[in-house]
């Protein structure tokens, strides 16, 4: 490839759409990229995955509207490399189907530029497996053929044997052919294909907008009229379609079509996200709060005697990671507070301590700082010396129960939660498209914080953004902040747990017949 070492390119398949259906390879490349050249096919969500101060540049082509030539991204990334820089290629599906990947490896074969073209999983397979349709299976096929939808450049099938199509057994997959289904479907007729063979057009297949029409070749131009179904989409002829009937798989989820906005810190959030994807639906993370300890000498006053202490209490799983951090930062041994007795508000804060070999004896029926308070009312004695692990900026009604019943309580600050603005470009786009069905709150302050950064993106009534986008909270104070500031809150959950809210998310979203 010549002596040029300056810089370096991957040529990267992104997979169809759904951002786990990249190769590991490709994952490394973006990590790896200073710049990351890309096109509307390639999910936004894997830009993520850039490693910070990386470069985006947007290549994306529209139909009947392409905004850089083929020829100027091929010259595009050859200008990148040779500033040194190492440069990833992301588009969508596998590069080398119908991807063009060919001219731009050319291209930089010409000018010495060292590459590498890295597979991805084509949208040619992967969509139809997502509509339920295999592309072969030992009862109706064991062979398929994948066929450009319309010619380069642009011609209308000059070049497609047509006749040798229609006499194949196998399964027929078009790609880019939404526009000229008319012209495919009366070709393959005219070949001496069935007028009857089953055919689906899967549209944004393996997207929260995934769509699908099936018809026969006969009738599927006018139910593509008459439904305004429209690209991207990728189209299927055999009978391999029955089998959709039979194993559709992916509309079936109970999130399906759900594109839930998270607002939950970057270190915390990944559990919700986790749990919406696997359900069906698309998590978007927009990390409004970002959590961070306090200096040692801002905690170390109250941890000077631990001994001191009748019960140690925790009221989130960062109260007790902050806490342990902050024993160690102030040379503190933890087994001082060997006679406190440990309080936890939830399961997920007392799995927290498990996990430090400290188990929480005292939980709440309801999993809310207001029904701790009660709980350890009952359990304190006057004169009972309480410490209160927690944020810096916290509610007063758990100490004031507390001291009502007679206890001493210091309150430890061990983190405070900070604005964050990570993911704000790409929500807001999601917010002005209208592409988002639901918003979840974990806390107030995912509240307090996701409507200041929208009025610092320029919106004087922030809550306005949120107009039309049912809100999940997690619990009845995280509910009453959000509806004293104007958001519509669709549903609490019944149990203020991730899988409280899980609950809610799918039984509004199953009520509303799959769509929030």
């Amino acid at each position: 490839m010549g002596e040029n070492r300056a810089g370096k390119v991957f040529l990267v398949g992104a997979g169809p759409g759904d951002p786990k259906l990249i190769t590991v390879r490709g994952m490394e490349a973006i990590a790896r990229a200073d710049v990351v050249v890309y096109d509307r096919l390639a999910s936004p969500r894997l830009l993520r995955h850039m490693k910070p101060g990386a470069e985006k540049v947007f290549v994306g082509k529209l139909p009947d509207k392409h905004m850089l030539k083929q020829e100027e991204i091929n010259q595009l990334l050859v200008d990148l490399a040779s500033s040194g820089r190492v440069v990833t290629r992301l588009k969508g599906g596998d590069p080398s189907v119908f991807g063009r990947v060919g001219e731009e490896a050319e291209k930089l074969a010409e000018n010495g530029i060292e590459f590498e073209i890295v597979p991805g999983v084509t949208s040619s397979i992967a969509v139809p497996a997502y509509a339920g349709i295999p592309v072969t299976h030992r009862d109706f096929t064991s062979s398929f053929s994948i066929v450009t939808g319309h010619e380069y450049p642009n011609k209308t099938y000059g070049h497609v044997d047509w006749d040798h199509l229609a006499k194949a057994s196998g399964t027929l997959v078009f790609l880019m052919g939404v526009a000229n289904i008319g012209n495919i479907s009366e070709a393959l007729i005219r070949g001496g294909k069935n007028p009857e063979t089953p055919v689906a057009l899967i549209r944004w297949g393996t997207w929260m907008e995934q769509r699908t029409l099936v018809g026969t070749l006969e009738n599927i131009p006018v139910k593509v009229a008459e439904s305004g179904f429209s690209s991207p989409a990728v189209i299927i002829v055999g009978d391999v379609v029955k089998l959709r009937e039979r194993i559709a798989w992916f509309e079936k989820r109970p999130l399906f079509g759900l594109r839930v906005l998270v607002t939950r810190a970057r270190e915390q959030a990944s559990e919700l996200a986790g749990r919406i994807d696997d359900l069906g639906g698309e998590a978007f993370e927009w990390p409004v709060i970002r959590t961070v300890p306090l200096p040692a000498d801002a905690t170390a006053g109250p941890l000077a005697s631990p001994e001191a202490y009748d019960w140690l209490v925790f009221t989130s799983a960062n109260g007790v990671r902050f806490f342990f951090d902050a024993c160690v930062a102030a040379g503190v041994d933890v087994r001082r507070f060997a006679r406190a007795r440990i309080g936890a508000v939830g399961p997920k804060t007392a799995e927290a301590l498990k996990g430090r070999g400290v188990l929480a004896e005292a939980l709440p029926s309801a999993y809310t700082g207001d029904e701790l308070g009660k709980t350890l009312a009952s359990l304190t004695k006057p004169g009972d010396r309480v410490l209160l692990a927690r944020a810096r900026v916290a509610g007063e009604r758990l100490p004031e129960t507390l001291r009502a019943a007679g206890a001493i309580v210091d309150d430890l600050a061990v983190y405070e939660t900070l604005l964050s603005d990570e993911g704000t470009e790409e929500a807001l786009e999601l917010l002005k498209e209208g592409k988002l069905g639901a918003v979840t709150f974990t806390s107030s302050s995912t509240v307090t914080n996701t409507l200041e950064l929208l009025r610092k993106s320029g919106w004087e009534r922030p809550e306005e953004a949120l107009a039309g986008v049912p809100a999940f909270c997690i619990g009845p104070v995280t509910a009453d902040t959000a509806r004293r500031s104007g958001i519509d809150v669709a549903a609490e959950a019944a149990e203020a747990t991730i899988d409280g809210l899980i609950g809610a998310l799918v039984a509004h979203h199953i009520k509303n017949g799959g769509d929030a």
